[in-house]
């Protein structure tokens, strides 16, 4: 039942706070790293543990979290992952071992990964049904600000505070949303309640979206099927994702129900979703590396780049929602977003070593409008034709493909950025030889310098060969993320003719009071 007034906008920025809580601990980890490594005595393959394991558990909770809600009621769902979720941060800043700390963070996985879609169909059905576009805007400042602000609060943390309160500072904020959520939500019907549970379902989609995580996350740097257990898992993933489908196409009682699929909309929708997801995610992956390992910014730094670009965002969605409700085609609105991804992509194509603060503000702020030009009407699109439990079950895989996007952009750019790091070293190192006027001119320009710094001319010489040897790493990493940003351009350009193969809706109406 749609609600009104005072108790639709506080359920609405309960479920955004909720939902905030999951979105910003999918970055904030990442700048503290180097922090928790030397407290724990862990390697940096080990840390990264804490990031896998994280990513591992919410993706596999997303596509059950429709069908857990609908088993134990919407709301006690939702508030028990809350609360789950702020226990586990609590347990995270107390761990004493790395082990400890990878154990607790999964568990925060697994309750983050039933706040997302969970927050997105309450807020859903919170709203009237005319002003769907509206809500999936408001959402959308969380899914999309949160992993932008995450690496900025967590750098300005670091800076200033130990690394445990990177999760310390979601217990006050847990604590309000969970009394939030008991006192304004109402509870949803159980529909699945008293049936039977389907628990090979559940099993292969552990094993299968799970092992897929693993293989996202850790396969370059596992030199991918060379590993055993990389291979091994590959495999798990093709069977148990086999063995899923069927299962589910057979039960009377899936856990996730992939007859939603015939809805047209919503299968393109998951497509153009995991788009959105390699975009997103893609870039805010490239970008910090850039500009803290070739420009010298540190974390806090870079995240302050990062702010004024999700402040755009937070100011263009509700006018996204209004545009929407106004009749303003999404199929249109999703265009103009990924144009300007591919804009923001362009001008980053262009950097160099001396680029600046100010050379990413206008660049990044074009991603933000995008951005959240994207968002709303991807999700209103992909969601338009489905009505009561279908909501909880569309969200969820929605949520879970964007996910999903971002772990094979990641991985993908990741084994990209290998391949072309060496072509483009093996091009620059041709110039390297004493038949190269220009080289041999700076090489010894370079000798001077140093011998007229006291250096002796054989210490010259090994000065200057490893300062040439510094820049042609420099310019290496250069060129390749350069080619990183137009491979992302690219790619949601390609994205583009997908959207019109939806249905045209001149106003997007959804069907959300399942009472």
């Amino acid at each position: 039942m749609a609600e009104h007034g005072f108790r639709k906008w506080i359920i609405t920025i309960t479920v955004i706070m909720a939902s905030l809580l999951e979105l910003i601990d999918t970055t904030i980890v990442n700048v503290a790293l180097p922090d928790i490594m030397g407290n724990l005595g862990a390697t940096l393959e080990d840390a990264g543990w804490l990031v896998t394991g994280y990513a591992v558990a919410n993706v596999i909770v997303l596509p059950m979290s429709g069908w857990l809600g609908e088993r134990f009621g919407r709301k006690n769902y939702f508030l028990a992952s809350i609360l789950i979720f702020t226990v586990a941060s609590y347990l995270c800043g107390q761990a004493n071992s790395l082990t400890e700390l990878i154990l607790f963070r999964l568990l925060q996985g697994l309750a983050g990964g039933g706040l997302l879609s969970t927050a997105q169909a309450i807020l859903m059905e919170t709203w009237p049904r005319e002003e769907i576009g509206m809500a999936t805007a408001l959402f959308g400042l969380g899914a999309v600000v949160g992993p932008t602000l995450g690496p900025t609060i967590g750098g300005y943390i670091i800076d200033h505070k130990a690394w445990q309160y990177i999760f310390y500072v979601n217990i006050p904020v847990g604590a309000i949303a969970a009394f939030l959520v008991s006192m304004f939500v109402r509870e949803s019907p159980m529909f699945a309640k008293g049936k039977p549970v389907d628990w090979w379902g559940i099993l292969l989609l552990a094993i299968g979206v799970g092992s897929l995580q693993v293989v996202l996350e850790k396969g370059e740097t596992e030199d991918w099927f060379q590993t055993p257990y990389i291979a091994g898992l590959t495999i798990a993933t093709i069977l148990s994702g086999i063995g899923f489908v069927w299962r589910e196409l057979s039960t009377d009682h899936p856990v996730v129900d992939f007859r939603i699929l015939k809805d047209r909309s919503f299968a393109i929708g998951i497509i153009t979703s995991f788009a959105l997801g390699f975009a997103l995610y893609g870039s805010v992956f490239i970008f910090p590396v850039f500009c803290q390992n070739l420009l010298g910014f540190t974390a806090l730094q870079t995240g302050m780049i990062l702010l004024p670009g999700g402040l755009a965002t937070i100011l263009c969605m509700p006018f996204v929602g209004a545009m929407l409700k106004k009749g303003v085609p999404a199929q249109f609105m999703a265009t103009g977003g990924f144009f300007l991804f591919f804009i923001f992509c362009w001008l980053l194509s262009n950097s160099n070593l001396e680029s600046g603060t100010g050379d990413f503000f206008w660049p990044l702020i074009i991603r933000g409008i995008g951005m959240a030009i994207l968002f709303v009407p991807l999700t209103t699109l992909a969601v338009q034709g489905l009505q009561g439990k279908q909501i909880g079950q569309g969200t969820g895989l929605n949520n879970m493909m964007r996910q999903l996007g971002g772990s094979f952009g990641v991985a993908i750019l990741t084994t990209l950025i290998h391949l072309k790091s060496g072509q483009v070293r093996n091009e620059l190192i041709k110039y390297i030889n004493p038949y190269n006027p220009a080289y041999l001119q700076r090489r010894d320009g370079q000798i001077a310098t140093f011998m007229s710094k006291g250096a002796t001319h054989m210490q010259a010489q090994q000065m200057s060969d490893r300062a040439m040897e510094g820049n042609i790493i420099k310019q290496t990493m250069l060129v390749t993320y350069d080619n990183m940003y137009m491979i992302i351009g690219v790619f949601v350009l390609a994205a583009i003719p997908v959207i019109y193969l939806q249905k045209f809706k001149k106003k997007p109406v959804i069907i959300t009071d399942a009472h």
